[in-house]
């Protein structure tokens, strides 16, 4: 697998999306959105955005596999 910056770029976005999908399903999303009150006015995190986000995420990554861009497993 050749290392390029759009599939290492693809990976940090798929891996970013992995944890906040965690964070959000564990519970401790609220606990971050009610500490960090600005930030979490913004960018929520909640269970439907982020699963939202995973989605696009590993659409994007089925779309860069069908033109070759990264490599599958």
């Amino acid at each position: 697998m050749e290392f390029t910056l759009e599939t290492i770029l693809y990976y940090l976005v798929l891996v970013d999306a992995i944890v906040a999908n965690l964070i959000a399903w564990s519970g401790y999303g609220t606990i971050l959105n009610k500490r960090y009150t600005i930030f979490g006015s913004f960018l929520p995190i909640t269970k439907g955005w982020t699963a939202y986000y995973l989605v696009l995420v590993i659409w994007l990554g089925i779309a860069l596999a069908r033109l070759h861009i990264i490599a599958t497993f």
